[in-house]
């Protein structure tokens, strides 16, 4: 992976250009008030601001009591906006997520009341602690900006960003998000624990108090659009777009992957690598862009061999990671 967070020029004509150095500036500012919470892991930062530039969704796993939940808070206070947490368990229904439309005896209508769905910055806590008939209510909204109820559409206010969470699929009530719901996601990261002097600091300075209550705003929404906006204009050079098929062809003719990259893959890396190279300062990609982003935008939507049962599901999954990997250091990265 790449060195700790640092959002740099390129030089002095990135410096110049119309609107770089607002993008820069809002992207940096939200990356220090984030990671004011999120201590020792600039590269999950990092990632998190690639989603939100790419306007994709972002899918943290990991085990209790990392940082899953902070994350996506500390993301959410620093960029404004409307934020909603929404908590999945078993007994959760659509309704709950997208609304419901209200007889309202005094005019004689039904009247459609939003659901926690309608905000900017959604986080879907412990998602796969709910029934897939409830995950699916999100499939939509991910992919299209949109809600459908009661016959009618509702289109989303923008930016819009999922935030999911999850445990381990092994831990107990918890049931797999099935393929088309992961595909939704554009990255899947992991935060891991951090090192000694970092979790020192958390132990020690933070006492009762929550830091989240610290972070104010650092951008508004203008801001984050006009960053969406930029990472979709950073250049790709034919070659990396040739090494980019050269590897999604490579996951189809592999034995070892019953489900290879679908298109929607292709395009959620291609997505993913402007952004990450925006994040990174820069005007355009570079092969570490794609290199780097290639588990965390591919390795949730490949199915490897044997993966039948729920308790081999999470050895299915690191079997995937592996023969993705593999492919990686195979396929020739542009010179």
């Amino acid at each position: 992976m790449s060195a700790p967070l640092t959002i740099t020029a390129a030089g002095p004509a990135a410096a110049d250009a119309p609107g770089r150095r607002d993008v820069r500036q809002s992207l940096e500012r939200i990356a220090e008030s984030v990671s004011r919470v999120i201590l020792g892991k600039p590269e999950v930062v990092k990632l998190a601001l690639t989603s939100l530039a790419a306007r994709g969704h972002l899918l943290v796993e990991d085990v209790p009591g990392v940082g899953k939940t902070t994350l996506a808070r500390a993301l959410a206070r620093s960029i404004g906006g409307t934020f909603r947490r929404i908590q999945f368990t078993s007994d959760l229904l659509p309704a709950d997520i997208l609304g419901v439309s209200v007889f309202v005896p005094e005019t004689g209508r039904f009247e459609f009341r939003a659901g926690p769905i309608f905000a900017n910055v959604v986080l879907a806590d412990e998602i796969n602690r709910t029934t897939p008939r409830t995950q699916s209510s999100l499939l939509e909204a991910m992919s299209e900006g949109r809600v459908s109820i009661d016959g009618q559409t509702f289109v989303l206010e923008r930016p819009f960003m999922v935030v999911a969470t999850q445990n381990p699929l092994e831990h107990f009530g918890t049931y797999p998000l099935p393929e088309s719901q992961m595909d939704r996601f554009l990255l899947r990261i992991r935060i891991g624990y951090p090192d000694r002097t970092a979790e020192r600091k958390v132990v020690t300075t933070r006492g009762g108090g929550d830091p989240l209550d610290e972070l104010r705003p650092v951008v508004d929404l203008a801001d984050v659009l006009a960053v969406q906006e930029a990472a979709e204009r950073t250049h790709v050079d034919e070659s990396l777009v040739e090494y980019c098929e050269q590897l999604v062809a490579e996951t189809r003719q592999s034995p070892f992957l019953l489900l290879p990259v679908s298109t929607r893959g292709f395009q959620a890396w291609f997505r993913a690598a402007q952004a990450y190279a925006l994040v990174s300062g820069r005007d355009y990609c570079v092969p570490d862009d794609f290199k780097d982003l290639a588990l965390p935008a591919l390795a949730h939507r490949v199915v490897a061999g044997g993966a039948a049962t729920g308790e081999s599901l999470g050895r299915a999954r690191e079997e995937a990671e592996r023969v993705l990997a593999e492919l990686i250091e195979r396929v020739p990265v542009p010179r």
